[in-house]
């Protein structure tokens, strides 16, 4: 397999591993955050559903345009004033699954040539659609990662509240 190939399959996979990862999520451990500076299993699908949005913008705009603009975001504000915390985890997961499948489509034809078109990010200076595909790629990968923490953080939480609160309730 080529290098691109192996870049497209591990971008498409993106969206399934996210998937695996957020399985069984419900109720309080959506919303659990292991400190004030972390997201929780809801945060992260819509950053990612929001950042999937981003992306097929940049991605189409290097494909069609002669160094177009690539514009940083503050993603802690969209996090803040798009409401993160109230939006739908089942609208976000489907919405970062269906933006990512788009933009395999786009992506997996795309002659070798493209590969080498580049923008002109506002903070990173020039940036070409193959590196632009695999820090999307590395965004959902690591993303997967932070999502499974966070469940494993919140399990330990649970349980040991639990524990603390069977000893408190203890014979009088």
């Amino acid at each position: 397999m080529s290098e691109i190939a192996d870049l497209l399959e591990r971008f498409r996979r993106g969206a399934e591993l996210v998937a695996v990862a957020a399985t069984g999520a419900a109720g309080a451990e959506l919303d659990w955050t292991p400190g004030p500076d972390n997201w929780s299993v809801r945060q992260i699908l819509c950053h990612l559903a929001d950042s999937e949005i981003v992306g097929a913008d940049r991605i189409r705009r290097i494909i069609a345009e002669e160094n177009p603009a690539i514009v940083a975001y503050d993603q802690d504000a969209w996090a803040r004033n798009l409401d993160y915390t109230r939006r739908k985890v089942s609208v976000a997961l489907d919405t970062f699954r269906r933006i990512r499948g788009g933009n395999f489509e786009l992506l997996k034809d795309m002659p070798e040539p493209a590969w080498e078109r580049a923008g002109t990010h506002s903070q990173h200076g020039r940036l070409p659609l193959l590196q632009l595909v695999e820090i999307y790629a590395r965004h959902a990968e690591s993303h997967t990662a932070q999502i499974r923490d966070v469940r494993q953080q919140y399990k330990q939480w649970r349980g040991a509240h639990e524990a603390d609160n069977a000893e408190s309730s203890g014979p009088g």
